[in-house]
């Protein structure tokens, strides 16, 4: 029997990749993103069977739709990849308006919050109970770059919810995994092939690597039974200035 997968953000970048790779191993997936367009775009890449499903995942009604839909239609929900995420322009918290704080904390850490309460709820009370929770952390989940107080705030925080969800998801044999991503070449990593701050205050290309690396973690990650999990995998590009001091 297909399982049964969420991907937020579906529409571009890694999410878009993972649910490639998803829909060719025998999952059910549904394309979550507030631009139908493309969601729709990201279906026509996919080979196996799709649903699509505009959502805001900062608005609380519209996520528990979506959970409604899935569990009027399966019952059941077996993975979320919890991924749908936003940046802004670099500037140091002095200079960083109010509103860009909120627009990322809003989807970073307030939606992931959301598509993780909803799934967390479905896979409890499903027969049998269980699923797996990943959640897109990002190397900036440990490390910042210079002027990313908004995106480096929600993602150390995306940290926090991982551990918590994986150990209030025990007894109900709900795993919750992190992938902690750098430079995976998305729509938004295309700076880094011009240049971008770096802690020396110097501007450096760095290095970015294939979504499609991420895309099978996801997929290991996804595969694994209840009784295993991976609590948190990194993965780089292997020359990117993170490990040591830059």
């Amino acid at each position: 029997m297909s399982k049964i997968a969420m991907v937020t953000g579906a529409g571009t970048g890694v999410g878009r990749r993972v649910s490639e790779v998803l829909s060719k191993e025998d999952f059910i997936v549904y394309l979550i993103g507030r631009r139908k367009d493309k969601l729709i775009e990201t279906q026509q890449r996919c080979t196996g069977i799709t649903e699509v499903m505009s959502c805001d995942v900062s608005d609380q009604i519209s996520v528990e739709n979506v959970f409604k839909i899935i569990e009027k239609k399966h019952e059941r929900i077996d993975v979320l990849f919890n991924n749908a995420g936003i940046g802004v322009p670099a500037q140091s918290i002095d200079e960083m308006p109010f509103e860009n704080w909120k627009s990322v904390v809003d989807i970073n850490l307030n939606g992931m919050f959301l598509c993780a309460k909803y799934a967390f709820a479905l896979m409890r009370k499903q027969k049998p109970h269980g699923g797996r929770i990943i959640n897109n952390g990002s190397v900036s989940s440990v490390t910042p770059r210079p002027g990313s107080i908004p995106y480096t705030a929600t993602k150390h925080a995306v940290t926090g919810m991982t551990k918590t969800i994986s150990l209030d998801g025990r007894k109900y044999d709900i795993a919750c995994s992190q992938i902690d991503i750098g430079n995976a070449e998305t729509p938004m990593t295309q700076r880094m092939k011009e240049g971008v701050p770096q802690a020396n205050g110097n501007m450096d290309i760095e290095p970015v690597i294939d979504s499609l690396h991420i895309a099978e973690a996801v997929l290991y990650m996804a595969n694994l039974p209840v009784t295993v999990n991976v609590l948190n995998m990194t993965v780089m590009a292997n020359k990117m200035p993170f490990v040591g001091r830059g």
